[in-house]
């Protein structure tokens, strides 16, 4: 089976998945929508339900605007403890009995999906130990749970950087490497999943290189201090794939027609904008009136035998159909399988050159068109292939 793990978000992305990603071995869930996403996919794939604990990490400003409603808050609100384990002044000084509370509780919900893996509970990263003490409890109190309910399935480590400074030099991530293989040792952990919820990695940033290098360092540093056959990262756009090429990951997180930049649990809901992927140049791109444009540009500076005309060609056509959000977002899910499923028929020891070749392609052809309107840094055409180009070798 297929090694990439989508994220379900909503209920079109766990359409999408049953429609063009049922091979995935693994299947990640939220768990206050569990039950209705459930039904809707192909249970042939096993499940990862997550007990969404990272989103406590600004439970203070959530709850201090009660007047918009948010069903995180009102489905986590239910948990024995769960103001006390989301405020900053508790962590300090935590209590193991009452989070050993909170934590029994979300992981007997989580378990009566009889999902294979479950994510241990546990607070984002901050830049200083504040949170150390109540994570290495709740750790241990994931373990003491699976070794007294006798869970079968295998427990996941979170690892969730919420700011590229806390992870941007090997000073500052020693001990934020240490304190992760101590959580999972204390979990008895099976695995270990890393994302960086700031990394916007297709906007076409100056940064980005740099950035990629970062969060590179920080898998291979926590691989060498963590002996584990799971190793997880993203979901990102492109760096997910780049982290499996290398080696560096065993399953890349990706998103589903959206989603390609990881969101804290109950984060507030943005307005989802249709985006269509342009296939030869490994990017996405708004849907707008002057991308009608561009196309035509495009399709008169390619010779009638490059492939990537054809592609123009056809979206130009079915431009006004394409740009429904529903359609738009199917039309990036289909590209992105297409785009994935190559990498991972390759044998491992060579998928770096393979990805650092196709992005290579994508990158030639965007060095030859113009400027696409209203893309911000990522207008020139090729600034998304670059940088992961950069970093698959």
């Amino acid at each position: 089976m297929a090694e990439y793990i989508p994220f379900i978000t909503g209920e079109e992305t766990a359409k999408l998945v049953r429609r063009l990603y049922s091979d995935s071995e693994i299947i990640r869930v939220p768990l206050d929508r569990a039950r209705n996403f459930l039904g809707i996919l192909n249970r042939s794939s096993g499940v990862w339900i997550d007990p969404m604990v990272d989103g406590l990490d600004d439970l203070e400003t959530r709850r201090s605007k009660r007047d918009k409603r948010n069903p995180w808050f009102d489905f986590m609100s239910a948990f024995t403890n769960f103001d006390k384990i989301g405020t900053t002044a508790y962590h300090a000084t935590p209590v193991s009995s009452e989070v050993n509370m909170f934590v029994k509780a979300t992981m007997d919900k989580c378990a009566t999906y009889r999902p294979k893996w479950i994510t241990v509970p546990q607070l984002p990263l901050v830049n200083d130990s504040g949170r150390n003490k109540v994570n290495r409890m709740l750790a241990a109190a994931a373990g003491k749970w699976k070794s007294t309910c006798a869970f079968s399935g295998k427990l996941i480590l979170p690892i969730v950087v919420t700011h590229q400074s806390q992870v941007s030099g090997k000073t500052m991530r020693n001990p934020k490497v240490k304190q992760a293989e101590r959580c999972y040792h204390e979990a008895g952990a099976d695995g270990f999943w890393v994302v960086d919820s700031s990394l916007t990695d297709d906007n076409g940033s100056s940064t980005l290189r740099k950035r990629f290098r970062t969060i590179m360092d920080l898998h291979q540093e926590l691989n060498e201090q963590i002996s584990s056959k799971i190793r997880i990262g993203g979901p990102y756009w492109g760096l997910n794939m780049v982290l499996w090429a290398r080696g560096l990951v065993d399953h890349p997180a990706i998103g589903v027609g959206l989603g390609y930049q990881y969101f804290l649990a109950g984060s507030p809901t943005r307005q989802a904008k249709a985006r269509l992927a342009l296939s030869s140049l490994r990017r996405r791109v708004s849907v707008a009136p002057q991308l009608k444009s561009w196309l035509d540009t495009a399709i008169g500076k390619l010779a009638a035998s490059h492939p990537a005309r054809d592609e123009f060609i056809e979206i130009r056509r079915q431009f006004t159909a394409l740009s429904e959000l529903d359609a738009a977002r199917e039309q990036v899910a289909k590209f992105y399988k297409h785009w994935l499923d190559p990498v991972g028929l390759t044998p491992k020891a060579g998928r770096s050159m393979a990805l650092f070749q196709d992005l290579s392609a994508a990158y030639a052809l965007g060095k030859s068109l113009p400027e696409i309107t209203g893309e911000g840094t990522a207008r020139r055409p090729e600034a998304v292939a670059e940088p992961l180009m950069l970093s698959c070798l």
